[in-house]
C-alpha cells in the first residue's frame, strides 16, 4: 500500500512508480521534479507526525501512497519510520543509489571498509568522534552539524608532537566534501578540516568523507564496516613498551576497560598515561583516545604503542590538569597517575566527564580524597582493591603464585539529572 521509492542522487524515479497513487509524500525538490497522477494529494514533507497522519488515512481506506525519498530509502532513511508506523509488510521499497555509496564512487574508493555516521538531526560530537578513531568514514550532515562543524573539531584532533608522532598509523584528516550529487550542481572537493571550518557550504552537502589518505585501501575484508573488533583485549604488559614496569597491569586493566565502556562514537581520555595501554586498548576498542603524559620519552612511547596496534591516540605532552581545559569533552576518563595533584585532577575531570571516571592508585592514603572529589562532583562511586598472584616457574618444572602489586580501582559514574516534567522528576 506504501510504495517508498529511493530517487537515488539526483535521478528521477520510474513513472510507474507513480501510477495510481492517489497521495505523493516527500522533499519539496522531489515532488517538483516529477508528474503527479491526475487528481493526487501532494505533502511537503517537513515535520513527520503530520505527513505520518496522512498517510495512515489514506492507507486505512486502502488509497495508494507514494513516497519520494533522496539516495536509499532504508538506509539512515525514511523506511525505518515507515515499518515502525505501518509494519514492513506494507512497504514497497525501491531503493537508490545512496550518497555515501555515490560520494565514495566518485573519488574511487571502495567502502566496505568505512564506518557510515549520520550527523543528520544529532548533536556532532558522535560524528567527530568517529571520525577521529576510524581512518574511513562518511558523515551524512544536517543543519548545525556539516562540513564547518566537523572541521571546526577535527582540525586540532591530531595534535602530538612531531618528534612523538614523526611516522604516525593515523595522520591529519582530509574532508571530502560532497554536494548536490547526481545535479547539475554537483560538486566534490578536498579540503583541510581547517578550510571546511572557515567555509560557509551552505545547503548543498550531501555527505562528508573524513580520510586518512595514508590508510584508505585496507585488506581484503569479508565483513564489511569499520576495523574489526579485537579477538582479545587486556593484552599482557609485553604487548607494549614501557618502562621500569611502569605500565597498568592486565588484570587492573580488565576491569577499568569494563568501567569505561569504550565504544565507537566515544571519547576516552587517558591521563597520566605512561605507556599508553588504556588508550591504546580503548582506540582498539574503537572509541577515540586522547593521552596526557607530561614526560617527552612518555609521549613517543605512546604514540610507538599506537603504531604497533594498528591505531591513532592523540597525545598531549603536558601536566594534567593545566592540559585538560583544551581538549574536547570525554565520554569517560582513565586516571592512572597524578602523584600530589590528584584530588584536583579528579575534580577537573569530573567535572567534564558525561558517563564514568575510572581511578587507579598504589597509595591507599590517597583514595579518600579521589573519592571525595567523585562524589563531589555528584558521582556515584564504588571501587575494589585488586590483589592478583600470577603463575610463576620455579626450577624442577613446578609452579609458584607471585604476587602482583596491589592497587585500588575507584570509579565514578555520574547520576542521570531527571527531566523537569518527567514522572521520576515530580516524584522528587
Amino acid at each position: 500500500m506504501i510504495t517508498v521509492v529511493g530517487t537515488g542522487t539526483g535521478a528521477s524515479p520510474p513513472a510507474e512508480t507513480l501510477a495510481g497513487a492517489e497521495l505523493v509524500v516527500g522533499g519539496r525538490r522531489h515532488l517538483d521534479a516529477v508528474r503527479l497522477p491526475e487528481g493526487a494529494e501532494r505533502i511537503v514533507l517537513g515535520p513527520l507526525a503530520p505527513a505520518l497522519d496522512t498517510i495512515e488515512e489514506y492507507v486505512g481506506k486502502d488509497r495508494p501512497v507514494t513516497v519520494l525519498a533522496s539516495g536509499d530509502p532504508g538506509f539512515f532513511g525514511i523506511v525505518r519510520v515507515l515499518a515502525e508506523r505501518f509494519g514492513a509488510q506494507a512497504l514497497d521499497v525501491r531503493p537508490g543509489v545512496s550518497s555515501v555509496a555515490a560520494a565514495f564512487a566518485r573519488v574511487g574508493l571502495p567502502w566496505d571498509d568505512a564506518v557510515v555516521v549520520s550527523a543528520h538531526g544529532r548533536e556532532p560530537r558522535t560524528a567527530v568522534n568517529v571520525c577521529r578513531a576510524h581512518p574511513k568514514v562518511a558523515v551524512l550532515t544536517g543543519p548545525g552539524a556539516g562540513p564547518a562543524e566537523l572541521g571546526a573539531a577535527l582540525r586540532h584532533a591530531f595534535a602530538g608532537t612531531p618528534e612523538a608522532m614523526s611516522a604516525p598509523v593515523a595522520g591529519a584528516r582530509v574532508l571530502v566534501v560532497a554536494s548536490a550529487l547526481g545535479s547539475a550542481r554537483e560538486n566534490v572537493e578536498w579540503v583541510t578540516p581547517a578550510e571546511a571550518a572557515a567555509r560557509d557550504w551552505g545547503a548543498d552537502v550531501s555527505v562528508v568523507l573524513c580520510l586518512d589518505e595514508a590508510r584508505t585501501l585496507s585488506a581484503v575484508r569479508t565483513v564489511a564496516g569499520g576495523r574489526a573488533e579485537p579477538a582479545g583485549w587486556a593484552l599482557g604488559e609485553d604487548e607494549f613498551a614501557h618502562r621500569d614496569s611502569m605500565i597498568t597491569k592486565f588484570e587492573v586493566r580488565a576491569l577499568a576497560l569494563a568501567r569505561l565502556g569504550p565504544r565507537p562514537g566515544d571519547l576516552v581520555w587517558d591521563i597520566g598515561a605512561g605507556s599508553g595501554s588504556v588508550a591504546v586498548e580503548c582506540a582498539r576498542l574503537g572509541a577515540a583516545a586522547v593521552a596526557v603524559e607530561k614526560a617527552a620519552d612518555g609521549v613517543e612511547r605512546i604514540a610507538a604503542n599506537a603504531r604497533a596496534h594498528g591505531v591513532y591516540v592523540d597525545v598531549v605532552c603536558d601536566m594534567a590538569p593545566d592540559a585538560l581545559p583544551g581538549l574536547p569533552d570525554p565520554d569517560a576518563v582513565f586516571i592512572g597517575g597524578g602523584g600530589a595533584e590528584l584530588p584536583a585532577i579528579v575534580t577537573a575531570c569530573a567535572a567534564r566527564a558525561r558517563r564514568t571516571v575510572v581511578v587507579a592508585m598504589a597509595a591507599l592514603d590517597r583514595v579518600p580524597a579521589a573519592r571525595a572529589a567523585l562524589t563531589g562532583a555528584g558521582f556515584s562511586c564504588d571501587g575494589v582493591l585488586l590483589q592478583s598472584s600470577r603463575l610463576a616457574p620455579l626450577p624442577g618444572e613446578v609452579t609458584r603464585l607471585a604476587a602482583t602489586n596491589p592497587v585500588f580501582l575507584l570509579w565514578g559514574s555520574r547520576i542521570p539529572v531527571p527531566e523537569e516534567g518527567s514522572e521520576e522528576g515530580v516524584a522528587q
